[in-house]
């Protein structure tokens, strides 16, 4: 299977064309005019419902945030030969505590984006944040050869991570922390051990609680 990388933009997604309002009492507008005052009422009211339906998708589209990490061609044999097609790693997130990794596979390469920002949105990991951006304890997670250890970090750090690892980290919005990878350099298994990491972090309250214990037990 041979694969080589690519960079791509995503291009808007074209809006649904206005359906257009029947043409009913044609005598009435010739003689008095009511009727057009009618139709222009009616398509007012259903333009506006459908703007605002509009508005909303739009809106929450805007809370999501996409950056594809990696696109490769591949090729899959079959029985009349080699089909070839797009590999794309994107990762979904709103930079307050939701993050995802998606992987998608088409023919073309806006396709696989598409269905990579579909799949990230349906495996989402919600993050605790502390006060300072960071994460409250320290975390290890491990997909397949990869390994990553994310430590909390002091205030004015920064994110100190590299590859497909810091973009799982800053979508999340953590913005001090400190990561290593250990292990495999893929980005999928890094990105998914990074996930990994990320959902199992408990705050300190959630694990006096598991352990049925006060809050002061744990810090002392």
């Amino acid at each position: 299977m041979t694969e080589t990388n690519d960079q791509i933009q995503t291009g808007a997604v074209p809006a649904a064309s206005d359906v257009p309002a029947a043409a009913e009492g044609q005598q009435e507008q010739r003689r008095g005019g009511g009727g057009r005052g009618d139709a222009k009422g009616d398509r007012r009211g259903g333009g506006g419902g459908r703007g605002r339906d509009n508005r909303r998708g739009q809106e929450r589209d805007s809370e999501w945030q996409e950056r594809v990490v990696q696109i490769r061609r591949v090729s899959k044999t079959v029985k009349g030969g080699k089909k070839m097609s797009f590999r794309a790693i994107v990762v979904v997130g709103n930079e307050r505590g939701q993050v995802g990794v998606g992987v998608g596979k088409a023919g073309d390469v806006i396709g696989a984006v598409r269905k990579g920002v579909a799949d990230g949105k349906k495996h989402l990991v919600k993050v605790p944040l502390t006060r300072t951006s960071s994460i409250p304890t320290l975390s290890n997670g491990r997909d397949g050869a990869a390994s990553v250890l994310i430590r909390p970090a002091a205030p004015g750090t920064g994110v100190i991570a590299g590859g497909s690892i810091r973009t799982v980290l800053e979508l999340a919005g953590i913005k001090n922390v400190l990561a290593k990878r250990l292990g495999s350099k893929t980005p999928l298994n890094n990105a998914r051990a990074a996930m990994q990491a990320l959902e199992g972090l408990r705050t300190h309250k959630e694990t006096a609680k598991e352990r049925g214990i006060s809050l002061e037990q744990i810090y002392s």
